[in-house]
Formats: C-alpha cells, sequence, structure tokens
C-alpha cells in the first residue's frame, strides 16, 4: 500500500489512510444486493473467528497522486447476476470513495473469488 493521502490547505492538512479507503469500499461492496461476502483468504477468516470483523477484507487499494485503484474480492449469492452485482458494486464503490475523500477513482476491478450456497436457516437447525 502506499502512503497516507495528504490534502493541504490554508487551515492545515488533511490525512487520509489507504486503510480507511478500504474500509470505505468494503462497506460499500456488502451493501449491494447479491453480495454474500468478502473473500480475504485465510487471514481475514481468522480475525472473524475471534470475533472482529475485518472490514477491508477482500480489498486491495493503490493510490496514485489522487487517483484510487480499487480491486475487491467478493463471494456472490447463488443465483443473481454476477455482471449486474459487479456492475451496482463498481457503482457504490466509485460514489463512496469520491463523495467520502474527493479522490478520483479509476477503476473498480471485480474479483468474483465464489458462490454462496445459503442454506435456509430452519435446515440448518435440523441437521445439528
Amino acid at each position: 500500500m502506499s502512503a497516507d493521502q495528504n490534502f493541504d490547505s490554508e487551515k492545515g492538512s488533511i490525512k487520509i489512510s489507504d486503510d480507511v479507503i478500504s474500509v470505505i469500499a468494503g462497506l460499500a461492496a456488502t451493501e449491494v444486493e447479491g453480495v454474500a461476502g468478502m473473500s480475504g483468504g485465510v487471514v481475514g477468516d481468522i480475525t472473524e473467528i475471534l470475533g472482529r470483523k475485518n472490514l477491508s477484507k477482500g480489498v486491495k487499494v493503490a493510490v496514485n497522486d489522487k487517483n484510487v485503484t480499487v480491486d475487491l474480492y467478493i463471494i456472490v449469492d447463488y443465483g443473481v447476476r454476477i455482471p449486474e452485482v459487479a456492475w451496482n458494486i463498481q457503482e457504490n464503490v466509485k460514489k463512496a470513495i469520491e463523495n467520502m475523500t474527493g479522490l478520483s477513482v479509476t477503476d473498480v476491478n471485480i474479483h468474483v473469488q465464489g458462490v454462496s450456497f445459503g442454506l435456509p436457516a430452519e435446515k440448518e437447525n435440523d441437521s445439528k
């Protein structure tokens, strides 16, 4: 990850950490209907088991000057139209980052890592 983003003005400076941009992108992506979750590998799964949700799990951010490129690794719900879900994620993430940080989002790359076949709650309880 690159260094924090600095914005200087007459009143002082503002620093935006890349981690903050990752959290914004992760939250914006999970708000989209059809996204079952983010895919962050083994480390991300361990943090959730310990009771702490990693809000930047499955998100990679690259910031050059005032341009942002985001890579999102997602898991979609079974039966959704993946291109439609991906488009909605791209729009939501771009809007959220640009509105909250003032940075320009050049790319939002979606990497579908899996499909969730979520079982209804009553079937899960019957199998235990």
